[in-house]
């Protein structure tokens, strides 16, 4: 199954987190918070819903940061990714 945003939607697909703590604890799944931090997987067309077309300012490949409760989390296959507005993304790291 192929994903393909719409409107001034991201799909993203989240990074691998940490195993452990900082002072070396291994950590469960359940005690491990999902990371803020993801990779762009595909971009949306740039429509709005009020009809208004923008400029979408990420592209496939980029990593960034949103915003924490933004977005549906989704699983295609053995996968998750979490489906955003483009407004949750807070910032591209370069």
């Amino acid at each position: 199954m192929k994903l393909r945003p719409l409107g001034d939607r991201v799909i993203l697909e989240h990074q691998e987190t940490e195993e452990k703590s900082q002072a070396g604890i291994i950590l469960p799944d359940s005690a491990k918070e999902k990371p803020q931090e993801a990779v762009v997987v595909a971009v949306g067309s740039g429509k709005s819903d009020d009809g208004k077309t923008c400029e979408m300012q990420v592209k496939e490949g980029d990593r960034v940061i949103f915003s924490k409760y933004s977005g549906t989390d989704i699983k295609v296959g053995d996968k998750e990714y979490i489906v955003v507005r483009q407004k949750d993304i807070i910032a591209v790291v370069e």
